[in-house]
């Protein structure tokens, strides 16, 4: 099993330094791929709208230019979004972004996308809220576009090219893996009619996680596409912050949530720092320790 560490943007406090050391660790550990997830903007409570999952002015990072300073720090790790939120943003500007970032980073990007959840942020961003999932699947059919044809014509209900061209194609070209997050029977169908893997959230019960996942093989089956060579990654994460706390502190329970959903068919894992850092591991050095000793315990495991 691989496994990816989604990287907590509260670090930003200790530095650009501090930053860069994170990054570099995280890759000299051993670990797979680095993760970034995006939010641009997080919405306070109001008399209209509940308080979002996140406190408003919790600090996060914009994933791409993340993603652009660990290309330059980082020499062999993958680089991924966990995930960004394609539809609020301009799908040709994000082709051309993620395109250049696999470039300069030699072809180490997998772009995870999901239709996200903040009406608030949308609004902000002038983007339409209610139609993201049709919108969301006709931007990845584009960037495909983008990244595999010397010449664009794309007649979408959303979105438009006609006779253009970007260049230069990333060294992954229109192999670049566009994983999909979510866990809805839309987003099921979405995975397997479209997408190189699925990004599931954790599942507490195994065998809905099992569901999920036959029902993207169907989904796959009937669109022509082979199932097996539809990635699968969740979260090694529990829900609530009492049970982050022990796991995070006692690597045991991450080797048997990752024995759990290895056996479930998943092929990827992943850590998320915020918790680490919530756990009480709050400063560069300590988060770096801890992951010294997380991952050596679940590299002994997986062999």
């Amino acid at each position: 099993m691989k496994i990816s560490v989604v990287f907590p943007s509260v670090v930003y406090r200790e530095g650009p330094q501090a930053v860069a050391k994170l990054m570099q660790a995280i890759e000299h550990i051993g670990f797979d791929e680095l993760n970034v997830f995006d939010h641009v903007l997080m919405g306070y409570e109001t008399e209209h709208r509940p308080a979002p999952f996140y406190p408003a002015q919790m600090p996060i990072l914009e994933a791409l230019t993340t993603l652009a300073h660990a290309a330059a720090v980082t020499e062999r790790i993958g680089l991924g979004t966990g995930v960004l939120v394609l539809p609020q943003r301009q799908p040709t500007l994000v082709a051309k972004q993620v395109a250049t970032l696999d470039v300069l980073s030699g072809g180490r990007i997998r772009l995870g996308v999901g239709v996200g959840w903040q009406a608030s942020e949308y609004d902000a961003l002038e983007q339409d809220f209610h139609d993201r999932g049709a919108r969301m699947d006709e931007a990845i059919r584009l960037l495909r576009h983008y990244w595999s044809d010397a010449r664009i014509d794309f007649d979408g209900e959303y979105y438009q090219a006609n006779a253009m061209a970007m260049e230069p194609k990333s060294p992954q070209a229109g192999r670049l893996p566009i994983w999909i997050g979510g866990s809805v029977p839309r987003t099921l169908q979405r995975v397997g009619e479209l997408g190189d893997g699925w990004m599931s959230m954790a599942i507490r019960d195994g065998a809905t996680a099992i569901r999920c996942i036959q029902k993207i093989r169907e989904f796959a089956e009937a669109a022509g596409r082979d199932p097996s060579t539809i990635g699968l990654q969740t979260s090694l994460s529990p829900f609530s912050r009492k049970e982050r706390d022990a796991f995070y502190t006692d690597p045991e329970h991450l080797v048997r949530r990752m024995v759990e959903v290895r056996d479930q068919g998943f092929e990827w894992g992943s850590i998320d720092m915020v918790g680490l850092f919530q756990a009480g591991f709050r400063t560069v050095d300590a988060l770096i320790d801890q992951l010294g000793v997380i991952y050596t315990r679940l590299a002994a495991e997986r062999g």
